[in-house]
C-alpha cells in the first residue's frame, strides 16, 4: 500500500501583525498563513496543489487561520463551497481538531477571489481533501503548539506539563486552564514552530477527522432558507438582465427591433453584445440583453424583441447525423493512443472476435439553480457576486473583458446551487459586469432561466465506442481493440483538435487496466459542434458505461458469470503502469504516479465488496437482477452493484451497493452522501440524459423534456461501504468517482432481469 510522510514541509508564518485578513478573519489575536511548496527529494511524492506556471512562478494554495481575543477560532475557505462540504466542512474541520478546537467555536468564512493571495482556488478535479489534508492539519497543529508555549510561559512551567484540550490550555499537574483567546495575543508574539518540530496527532486522538459526526457548516442555514446562493444577491438600486443569445454557436445578432420591448413597462434599456472569439474559452455568447427593473420586465421585454440571427458555420449541425459519423469514425482505423503487443494478429488469429458498439450523447448539467450573477462598480472599484466553482479565475476573466487590472476587481463567491463543472465556467459572471459597465457600474444581476441553461451551456461530449475482444480457444481474451470518437472539450480552449488530449484519455480509456497481452486504444476524428465543457466525472462517465457493459456482454456470451469475468479481465493484483504504453502523455488526475499508482488490486477489492453486500449470485424473482461495474477515476476505486425491477417496462431500484476505496476516509458521512447523489444523478442521466441538436439549435428547454429523477423513482436504498485504511495511506477523490460505475451497473442489470441489453443512452422507452 502506498504511503505519504506525514511530515511534509510546509512554510507556515505568523501573520498576526500585518492586517492581511481585514474583515476576513477574528482580529487580536494570532494569524497564521501555511503556504505549500513544491516540495522534492524525500517528499517529492506528496501531492500539495501547487504547481509550475508556464512562466515561472508557482501558484501556490494557502491556509488562513485566525484566533481572535474572544476565542473565536476563523478559518479562511479559500475555494468554493459547491454543496459536497469539502470547502467549508471538511478542510476547516481537519484544522480544528489538529488545533483541538471547539467545532461550536469555529468560525468558517469565504475568501473572496484571489489567487495572489489564496493560491489555486478552483473547486474541481475531486481533489481538495488530497491536496489539503496534510497543510490543514499542520496549520492547526502549529497553532495548537504555539498556544501551549503561550500557556506554559505565562504559567512559568515546562512545555511537557501543558496540554490543549477542547478549547483550552490545561496545566496537567494542576488542573489549571487558559483559554485559546486570553491566550491568543500572547501566541502571536511567538515564532512558528519549525516544520520537524510540529506534533500532528496521532489518528486515535482525533475528534472530528475520520468521524463522520461533523455536521456540514452550512446546513442550518440552507436548511432554513439562510443561505446565500447566487439568486439571493440583493443590492440597493439593482437592475435584473435577461438576454437573447445566439441560438446557433458562433452565431451572431444580424438585426434587432428592440422597439416593442422598450414599450414594455420596467424595461429601461437594450444592449447588443458581441459576438464570442473564435476559441470560446468561457466568453459570453453574446446577442441582446434586456435590462429591466424587475426581473419579469426584462422577461416580458426579451420576449418582444424581433432579433434575426446570423447563425454561422455550425447551423447545419444534426446530432442525428453526427451520430451516424461518429459511428463511422470507430469503424475505421483511427489515430492510436495506446498500444501494448499486436493487436492485429491478435485479432486476425483469434479463434472468435466479439464486437460491439455503444453510443452517448450530449449531457446537460441541469444545475438545481441557473446560472446568475451580480456586478457593481463601488468606490471605484469592480464587485461582482456569483456562484462560480474558480473564484480566482473568474477574478481574471472578468478583470480582462473590462480591460481593468485584477487588482481593480473583488469577486465574492456565494454558495453554489449545484456545479457539477458547469459553474467553473464563469460567461454569466462576464455578462453581469460588462452589462453594469453599460450603465456606469449600477448595479445589474443576470439572470438565467431554466431554458437559457438548458440551451447555452457547456455540454459533455458525444461519444461512440466500439470494441473487438479476439478470444483463443480456451475463451481467453488474447486482443482489445478500443475505438472511441467524441469531441474534445479543448475545442473550447484552443483551435478544436478533433482528437481528445492526453487528460481526457487518461480518464478511464488509455488506462483501462485489463490483464490482456494485447490491448490498443484509438481515437476518431470529431469535430465539435456546440461548447464543451467539464461535467462531473467528465470522461470516466462514457468510458466506464461502455467498457464494462462490454465486459458483461462478454461475460453472457461466453457463459460466465459477469462478476467473476470482470475480476478475471481485471487480473491478479498488481500495478499496472500506462506511462510507456501511450503515445502522449499519461494524465494521472496532476498525481505523482508513485504515490497513486494504477492498483488492480484495490480495484478487484471494491468490486468483490460490492457484490459480496449486495448478495451477488442470490435468486432473484423473474424481471429482477443485480449489474455489477468497477471504475478507477480521480485516484479512487469504486464499484457499483445495482439490483432493479422492471415489470410492464417500469424500473424501480430497490437498492445500489457502492464500495469506495478513497485512501484514507476524511468525513465518512460526506463520502456516502455523494455517492448517495451519484447514484441519483447517474440515473437521472441514464435514464434521461440527452441533449439533441437540430439545425444547430439544442432541441431541449427545460425538465418537460430534459428530465431528472424525482423522488419516486430514485433508488430506494443506497448502502456505501467505504475500504477503511490508516491515516499515512493519502486520501483521494470523492466528489466525482461514484458516478461512473453506476450506469454500467445498471444497464447490466437490466439485461440480467429482462434479457434486453443497453447499447445506447439514455434507456428512454427502451424498456417498453
Amino acid at each position: 500500500m502506498t504511503k505519504f510522510n506525514t511530515h511534509t514541509k510546509i512554510a507556515i508564518a505568523n501573520v498576526s501583525r500585518r492586517g492581511l485578513l481585514k474583515g476576513v478573519a477574528a482580529t487580536g489575536g494570532l494569524v497564521l498563513a501555511a503556504q505549500f511548496p513544491i516540495v522534492s527529494g524525500a517528499f517529492a511524492d506528496y501531492p500539495t496543489g501547487a504547481t509550475e506556471m508556464p512562466n515561472g512562478t508557482v501558484n501556490n494554495p494557502k491556509v488562513f487561520i485566525s484566533i481572535g481575543s474572544d476565542g473565536t477560532v476563523s478559518i479562511v475557505a479559500a475555494r468554493a463551497e459547491m454543496g459536497n462540504g469539502a470547502a467549508r466542512t471538511a478542510l476547516p474541520m481537519m484544522v480544528a481538531d489538529e488545533l483541538e478546537a471547539d467545532w461550536k467555536r469555529v468560525r468558517v468564512v469565504q475568501g473572496p477571489g484571489d489567487e495572489r493571495t489564496y493560491g489555486n482556488q478552483d473547486t474541481d478535479g475531486s481533489r481538495s481533501v488530497r491536496h489539503w489534508i496534510q497543510p490543514m492539519r499542520q496549520c492547526g497543529a502549529a497553532a495548537r503548539m504555539m498556544l501551549e508555549q503561550a500557556a506554559a510561559t505565562e504559567w512559568k512551567v515546562e512545555l511537557a506539563e501543558v496540554e490543549a484540550k477542547d478549547h483550552e490550555v490545561v496545566h496537567k499537574p494542576s488542573g489549571r486552564k487558559l483559554s485559546y483567546g486570553h491566550l491568543a495575543a500572547a501566541a502571536a508574539a511567538l515564532p512558528v514552530p519549525a516544520a520537524d518540530k510540529l506534533r500532528l496527532k496521532d489518528a486515535g486522538a482525533f475528534r472530528y477527522i475520520g468521524k463522520g459526526t461533523t455536521p456540514a457548516y452550512d446546513l442550518f442555514d440552507i436548511t432554513t432558507g439562510k443561505a446565500v446562493y447566487g439568486q439571493d444577491v440583493i443590492l440597493p438600486g439593482m437592475k435584473f438582465a435577461v438576454i437573447a443569445r445566439p441560438p446557433v454557436l458562433g452565431g451572431k445578432v444580424a438585426s434587432v427591433d428592440a422597439s416593442a420591448a422598450l414599450k414594455v413597462p420596467g424595461v429601461e434599456k437594450v444592449v447588443t453584445l458581441p459576438p464570442p472569439p473564435a476559441v470560446y474559452k468561457f466568453a459570453p455568447l453574446g446577442g441582446v440583453a434586456v435590462i429591466a427593473s424587475n426581473t419579469w420586465a426584462a422577461l416580458k421585454g426579451r420576449d418582444a424583441l424581433k432579433i434575426t440571427w446570423d447563425d454561422g458555420p455550425n447551423k447545419s449541425y444534426d446530432s442525428k447525423a453526427y451520430r451516424a459519423h461518429l459511428e463511422a469514425a470507430v469503424k475505421q482505423p483511427g489515430k492510436v493512443e495506446r498500444n501494448v503487443g499486436d493487436v492485429d494478429k491478435a485479432l486476425g488469429s483469434a479463434a472468435r472476435v466479439i464486437t460491439r458498439e455503444y453510443y452517448a450523447p450530449h449531457l446537460h448539467h441541469a444545475t438545481m439553480e441557473p446560472p446568475a450573477a451580480t456586478a457593481r462598480m463601488n468606490e471605484g472599484r469592480w464587485e461582482v457576486w456569483a456562484p462560480v466553482q474558480s473564484p480566482g479565475g473568474t477574478r481574471e476573466d472578468v478583470a480582462a473583458a473590462l480591460s481593468v487590472t485584477t487588482a481593480e476587481i473583488t469577486l465574492y463567491p456565494t454558495l453554489l446551487g449545484g456545479g457539477f463543472g458547469r459553474k467553473s465556467k464563469c460567461d454569466f459572471a462576464i455578462e453581469a459586469a460588462l452589462l453594469s459597465r453599460e450603465l456606469g457600474g449600477t448595479p445589474v444581476k443576470v439572470v438565467w432561466t431554466r431554458e437559457d441553461d438548458v440551451r447555452h451551456g457547456f455540454y459533455h461530449t458525444v461519444t461512440a465506442e466500439r470494441f473487438e475482444a479476439g478470444l483463443d480457444a480456451s475463451n481467453n481474451v488474447v486482443g482489445w481493440r478500443h475505438r472511441s470518437a467524441s469531441p474534445s472539450i479543448l475545442s473550447t480552449f484552443a483551435p478544436d483538435p478533433k482528437h481528445p488530449f492526453f487528460i481526457e484519455l487518461g480518464m478511464g480509456l488509455v488506462d483501462t487496466p485489463f490483464n490482456v497481452p494485447n490491448i490498443r486504444v484509438e481515437s476518431g476524428e470529431a469535430q465539435s459542434h456546440v461548447r464543451i465543457g467539464w461535467f462531473r466525472s467528465v470522461n470516466n462517465v462514457v468510458n466506464a458505461w461502455a467498457i464494462q457493459s462490454f465486459v458483461a456482454e462478454m461475460a453472457n456470451e461466453l457463459g460466465k458469470d459477469p462478476k467473476d469475468f470482470l475480476l478475471e479481465l481485471i487480473g491478479p493484483p498488481r500495478i499496472v503502469d500506462p506511462r510507456e504504453q501511450v503515445t502522449t502523455p499519461w494524465w494521472n488526475y496532476g498525481e505523482p504516479f508513485q504515490t497513486y499508482p494504477v492498483d488492480t488490486g484495490r480495484l478487484r477489492n471494491v468490486a468483490e465488496l460490492a457484490a459480496r453486500e449486495a448478495g451477488w449470485g442470490k435468486q432473484l424473482p423473474k424481471g429482477q437482477g443485480l449489474g455489477i461495474a468497477a471504475h478507477r477515476s480521480f485516484v479512487t476505486y469504486v464499484a457499483s452493484v445495482v439490483h432493479v425491477v422492471v415489470d410492464k417496462g417500469k424500473l424501480t431500484i430497490p437498492r445500489v451497493d457502492t464500495a469506495i476505496d478513497c485512501g484514507y476516509c476524511v468525513h465518512p458521512e460526506r463520502v456516502r452522501s455523494q455517492i448517495e447523489g451519484a447514484a441519483v444523478m447517474g440515473l437521472t442521466l441514464a435514464k434521461y440524459g440527452a441533449i439533441t441538436v437540430k439545425n444547430g439549435a439544442v432541441e431541449q428547454s427545460n425538465f418537460n423534456d430534459y428530465p431528472v429523477v424525482r423522488i419516486d423513482e430514485a433508488p430506494v436504498e443506497v448502502r456505501t461501504h467505504i475500504v477503511e485504511h490508516a491515516i499515512d495511506v493519502p486520501p483521494s477523490g470523492v466528489g466525482e468517482p461514484g458516478m461512473p460505475p453506476f450506469a454500467p451497473a445498471l444497464c447490466n442489470a437490466i439485461f440480467a432481469a429482462t434479457g434486453k441489453r443497453i447499447r445506447e443512452l439514455p434507456i428512454g422507452d427502451q424498456l417498453v
